[in-house]
């Protein structure tokens, strides 16, 4: 069955480019691992909400905007293989020393899909 990561986090805005930078070195190490897509959408229409909101839930500041984004995988143990050769992939070392947004307010979480996919 398949399996979904989804993440929302706060980039600054002047940090957009280098977050997209990012995501397309991303990408094709994610699909070579074994994801089916990986998706990223940056906000447009996320107002900031009286009680819940996108950018209340990473506390999005002014100069920030909400990025959501998911990744699909043909199933848990799919994902849980790329994740863990993801992590080990020497391409990627050293990125999380110079991340264009603050990784402590990113929301993120595994999901079992019960309608599509």
């Amino acid at each position: 069955m398949a399996y979904v990561d989804g993440f929302v986090i706060a980039v600054p805005k002047d940090k957009l480019d280098a977050y997209r930078a990012m995501s397309e070195k991303c990408r094709p190490i994610w699909k070579e691992f074994g994801a089916l897509d990986y998706v990223e959408c940056v906000g447009d229409d996320v107002p900031y909400g009286t009680l819940t909101s996108f950018p209340r839930a990473v506390q999005a500041k002014e100069d920030e905007v909400v990025v959501f984004a998911w990744i699909t995988y043909p199933s848990k143990e799919v994902r849980d293989s790329c994740n863990k050769k993801v992590m080990e992939d020497p391409r990627l070392h050293g990125m999380d020393k110079d991340m264009p947004f603050d990784g402590k307010r990113m929301i993120y979480g595994g999901f079992k899909p019960f309608l599509g996919l």
